[in-house]
């Protein structure tokens, strides 16, 4: 393992984008020369030798992670994963320990996949939407049919072999103005960690406006709102909920873990099937590739000069407004990805979402504060 202290979490897809449903919102459906890859194309042995090698000599720390991601990763089949877990230990340094995470979509976990990922520990972020309604909304086949029901039966074989796994639901425009009884859907699952990811796609690149299924920033932040008061009152300590999470981070003055709210990006870089190095899944082109595994070691291109003056511009392309804000060290900006708006005086970068994370982050604000307090002793 590399000596200096290097941050980093890789996605590394396996199977490309290509998936077995055809969400609506899928940002991959728009890139036909990436979305579905060659029909049941997957990453080769060799490479993902190289990928594994050199991601375990790229970790600075003794608990190194892998993250699995799509499309659909469960498309490369149990047999790759089992190769991925044997190669992880051929090369494991003593002292280390592996961890890997996997982004699914649930439809496709067996008995045989549930009796694998709890085997070998793997945590799960499972794909929901919410209750059926909305959950079939948008996470379809190509033909238009639902998959809340084999979602769900995935979820059930993940809970029977006790593997861990969070929930991540897309907030769009379909199902913002139902955020107690998506909370609620989740709780009676038996959630324990809940990701809320708000679908936001710029229509038309330079417009300046978001597309009608992007969630309303005002109604993105009173959604969390109604979540936050349901939280405090009856699920503080029993479930966590990411953004919860984050802006409590700012009362014990930790560094935020989610690459969005963090004041530099750049850490979560992908790996795609064929080994090349793009700086973030949301700027998977040619202009964002730093170059192939092949060719450059994933240490370089971490380490790579224009991969870190990507990280650092999320904070030099800052507009005044945000420096200025009162809960800058909640939010910093968030991604880069959504900064298509103006602010107030026509300065351009303003994020999109900004409206609905100033409510949200200033509803909380007393919360936090009331937390710092208690964890600072006054009381």
């Amino acid at each position: 393992m590399a000596s200096e202290s290097r941050e980093f979490q890789v996605f590394v897809k396996p199977v490309g984008a290509r998936c077995n449903l055809h969400c609506s919102y899928c940002y991959y459906l728009e890139k036909p020369g990436i979305a579905r890859s060659v029909p049941g194309a997957c990453m080769s042995d060799e490479i993902l030798e190289q990928y594994i090698r050199q991601h375990i000599e790229a970790s600075t720390e003794p608990e190194i992670f892998f993250s699995w991601h799509g499309g659909e990763p469960t498309l490369a089949g149990l047999n790759f994963f089992r190769k991925a877990v044997t190669i992880q230990e051929a090369y494991m340094p003593k002292g280390s320990t592996v961890r890997n995470g996997i982004q699914t979509n649930g439809t496709l976990i067996t008995d045989e996949w549930g009796r694998f990922l709890s085997r070998e520990n793997f945590y799960v972020g499972l794909s929901f939407d919410g209750p059926e309604r909305y959950h079939n909304l948008n996470r379809t086949r190509a033909d238009g049919s639902g998959t809340f029901e084999e979602a769900l039966r995935g979820l059930e074989i993940l809970k029977e072999y006790n593997v861990p796994y969070e929930f991540l639901c897309v907030v769009s425009n379909d199902n913002v103005h139902a955020p107690l009884e998506i909370y609620r859907f989740f709780r009676e699952l038996g959630a324990q960690y809940i990701t809320f990811l708000p679908l936001v796609v710029e229509d038309g690149r330079g417009s300046g406006r978001a597309t009608p299924q992007s969630v309303r920033p005002m109604d993105f932040g009173r959604f969390l709102v109604s979540i936050l008061d349901e939280w405090i009152e009856k699920d503080i300590g029993r479930i966590k909920v990411q953004i919860f999470e984050e802006a409590l981070r700012t009362a014990f003055r930790q560094e935020h873990t989610l690459c969005i709210f963090r004041v530099e990006c750049g850490g979560v870089p992908v790996v795609e099937m064929n080994g090349d190095f793009y700086m973030c899944d949301h700027y998977v082109n040619a202009d964002h590739r730093i170059g192939n595994i092949a060719d450059l070691s994933l240490a370089e291109m971490l380490d790579h000069q224009r991969q870190k003056a990507f990280g650092e511009d999320k904070f030099r392309s800052l507009p005044y407004y945000c420096r200025e804000c009162e809960v800058l060290d909640m939010c910093n900006g968030e991604c880069p990805k959504n900064r298509f708006i103006k602010t107030p005086d026509g300065e351009p970068g303003l994020n999109y979402l900004c409206e609905g994370y100033k409510h949200f982050f200033n509803y909380c604000l007393p919360f936090v504060d009331e937390v710092a307090r208690l964890w600072k002793g006054d009381r």
